[in-house]
């Protein structure tokens, strides 16, 4: 069983890639399941968790920002810069945890933000060495290995506070 802790991060990757537009609702409700498994409980996770695949596209988006909040976590908006940010350190994570391969990574990375956002501009730049390997003396394996550097360093890249949606 997963700790707290590690259950509460997946929660927030979760959460973060569905708002992101990256993975569908249903993910965000089975990381609610998950994280009760694990520990976590409030009154608005277990409202959550309670969804069914119909409900998930009408109801998370009501219930998943008192869920985090009450679990001391954050709702990043759409859009927002900090959410992106998340967004791109969660997939680089999940790349390091064998669910994505480094090319699917920086290919993602780079349709989502183009060469916008500072945080990525290295795997998006890895990206384009991808579609210019056969013209050049790079292997796909020495493209690979950077984009794992840029992924490790993402990971490890501090949290940043939500933006204020006060605007």
């Amino acid at each position: 069983m997963p700790s707290t802790d590690s259950a509460a991060r997946e929660l927030q990757d979760r959460a973060v890639l569905w708002s992101m537009g990256e993975i569908r609702a249903t993910e965000v409700v089975a990381g609610a399941c998950d994280a009760l498994v694990a520990g976590l409980d409030s009154p608005a996770l277990r409202i959550l968790a309670a969804c069914t695949r119909a409900e998930a596209d009408y109801d998370v988006p009501d219930l998943l920002p008192p869920a985090l909040d009450e679990l001391g976590l954050t709702f990043y908006p759409v859009g927002s810069v900090a959410g992106q940010e998340a967004a791109v350190r969660a997939l680089a994570a999940r790349m390091l945890a064998g669910e994505l391969t480094p090319r699917e990574l920086a290919f993602r990375i780079h349709k989502r933000f183009g060469h916008e956002l500072p945080l990525a501009e290295r795997l998006a730049e890895l990206d384009d060495e991808y579609d210019i390997l056969e013209y050049g003396d790079r292997a796909s394996a020495q493209v690979d290995a950077d984009v794992t550097v840029e992924a490790r360093r993402l990971a490890q890249h501090p949290r940043v506070p939500a933006e204020s949606t006060d605007a």
